[in-house]
C-alpha cells in the first residue's frame, strides 16, 4: 500500500479542516499523536507556537492515510524514543496550561469589557472563547488539572469564573453530558459572577463579616448579571438561569429564589457545585484545596447532590492540585497536576528550609504522602519555593499518562 501523500506547509497556509504531520519527535508538542486534525483556531495557534518553519500536509484521502506498509510503520516506531521523559512533558504540559489560563483570563477580561457597550461583540468573543476550552478539555482522551495562576494572592472575578469553567466541564464531560450542555456550562461560568462587578469594591473586597445590608447587596449579583445579559438578547436560556441561579442549592436554602431539587437544571446544579468549591479557595475557611473539599463534605453535603459532589472528589483526587503535603522522605511539596495514582500525584517538593526544589514523580520513585500540613507549618524558605503567595485555580492538562 501507498504512504499517505504529503507536502511542506508553510505555517501562515494553515486552515481549518486540513490534516497535518509535525515534524517534531512526539515529545517536543502538546498533542497527542504527530498527525493533528485541525479542528479549531486554537490548534493553528498551537501549531505555530511550536517554532517549526513548515508543516506536512497530509492527503485529504482518508482510506491513503489509514493505509500506511511496513516500511511506514517502522520508520515510525524508530523516531519514537525508547522511553519518555515524563519530567519533560510534564513542565511542558504545564507551561501550556498556565499559558491557556492567562489567555483565557485576559479573553474574559475583553468579553466583559464589552458586555454592555458592544454586546454582540461580546458576545462572539465569549463564544470563541468556549470553544478554546472544549477543545482543550477534548484534547486528550482524560484531562488531568493542573494548577495554575496569577501573581497576585487575591482572585480577580475573570481568574474565578475561568477556574469554574475548567472544574464545571470536567463534571459535565464525566456525566457524559453532550457537548451543547458543555457550552452552556462553560459560557454560564464565565458570566456567573459578572453581576457582582456591579457591586461597590468596599463591600465586594471586605475582609471579615459584612453587614446584613452588605450582604443583601452581595447577594443580588446574580440578579444584576442576569440583567446584563438578558437585555442584550443574545444569550440562551440555560446560561441566563447558570447565572440567575448559580447561587441555589437542592435544600432550598440558596438564593435568589429558594430553588430546590429539580427545580435547578443539571446545568446550573454543575456550576453551582464548581463555585462553592472553588470560592472554598479564597475563603477565610479555607486554607488549602483539601481542606475546602472537606469543607464541602462536613458544611454543604446537604446542598449539593451526592451523586456530583463524588464526580468532584474523584476529579480533584485525594491530594488536589495546591495542597502542601509533607512526603515520606520528609520534604515538603505542593501539588501540582493530578494523576491516575491519586495518592502519588506529581509534586514540586523541596527540603524543609526551601532548599533543593525539583518536580517529582512521588509514583516513579516509591515515595508517598506523609500528611498534609498548613501554610503556617512552612518555613520561610519553604514558603517562597513553594509559592505560597499565589492564588489558587485550575486548568485542564494536556498531559497524557
Amino acid at each position: 500500500m501507498a504512504k499517505a501523500a504529503q507536502r511542506k506547509l508553510l505555517l501562515s497556509e494553515l486552515q481549518l479542516g486540513m490534516r497535518v504531520k509535525l515534524p517534531l519527535s512526539w515529545t517536543n508538542h502538546p498533542f497527542l499523536f504527530n498527525r493533528v486534525d485541525i479542528s479549531s483556531p486554537a490548534h493553528i495557534e498551537m501549531i505555530r507556537g511550536l517554532g517549526v518553519p513548515y508543516v506536512y500536509l497530509l492527503s485529504d484521502n482518508s482510506d491513503e492515510l489509514e493505509s500506511t506498509d511496513e516500511e511506514e510503520n517502522v520508520e515510525e516506531i524508530e523516531e519514537a524514543p525508547p522511553e519518555r521523559d515524563l519530567k519533560a512533558d510534564t513542565r511542558k504540559a504545564m507551561r501550556l496550561s498556565q499559558r491557556r489560563f492567562l489567555e483565557s483570563v485576559n479573553q474574559c477580561r475583553n468579553v466583559y469589557g464589552k458586555v454592555v457597550s458592544d454586546p454582540e461583540g461580546a458576545y462572539r468573543l465569549s463564544a470563541a472563547l468556549v470553544e478554546d476550552l472544549l477543545s482543550h478539555l477534548q484534547e486528550v482522551e482524560k484531562p488531568f488539572l493542573t494548577l495554575v495562576g496569577m501573581d497576585e494572592k487575591d482572585v480577580s472575578v475573570t481568574q474565578h469564573g475561568i477556574s469554574v469553567a475548567v472544574l464545571a466541564m470536567m463534571i459535565g464531560q464525566a456525566l457524559d453530558l453532550p457537548a451543547r450542555d458543555l457550552r452552556d456550562i462553560a459560557l454560564g461560568s464565565l458570566f456567573h459572577d459578572i453581576g457582582k462587578l456591579k457591586v461597590p469594591d468596599v463591600i465586594r473586597r471586605k475582609r471579615g463579616a459584612l453587614t446584613p445590608h452588605e450582604a443583601n447587596y452581595l447577594q443580588m449579583h446574580p440578579n444584576f448579571g442576569y440583567d446584563m445579559l438578558n437585555r442584550s438578547g443574545l444569550f440562551p436560556k440555560e446560561v441566563l438561569n447558570i447565572v440567575l441561579h448559580h447561587h441555589e442549592f437542592i435544600d432550598g436554602s440558596g438564593f435568589p429564589d429558594g430553588l430546590t431539587g429539580a427545580k435547578i437544571p443539571i446545568t446550573t446544579q454543575i456550576v453551582s457545585l464548581a463555585n462553592d468549591y472553588d470560592q472554598q479557595l479564597s475563603g477565610e475557611q479555607a486554607s488549602s484545596p483539601q481542606v475546602a473539599l472537606g469543607y464541602l463534605f462536613k458544611n454543604r453535603a446537604s446542598k449539593h447532590a451526592e451523586s456530583l459532589i463524588a464526580v468532584l472528589v474523584k476529579i480533584l483526587g485525594i491530594y488536589p492540585p495546591g495542597t502542601i503535603v509533607k512526603l515520606s522522605d520528609d520534604t515538603v511539596a505542593k501539588v501540582i497536576m493530578t494523576t491516575k495514582e491519586v495518592s502519588q500525584p506529581q509534586v514540586w517538593a523541596c527540603k524543609e528550609d526551601g532548599s533543593e526544589a525539583s518536580l517529582r514523580f512521588l509514583s516513579d520513585e516509591g515515595v508517598t504522602v506523609q500528611k498534609t500540613i498548613r501554610a503556617e507549618e512552612l518555613t520561610e524558605g519553604a514558603i517562597r519555593t513553594l509559592q505560597m503567595d499565589k492564588g489558587i485555580s485550575f486548568y485542564f492538562s494536556s498531559f497524557q499518562a
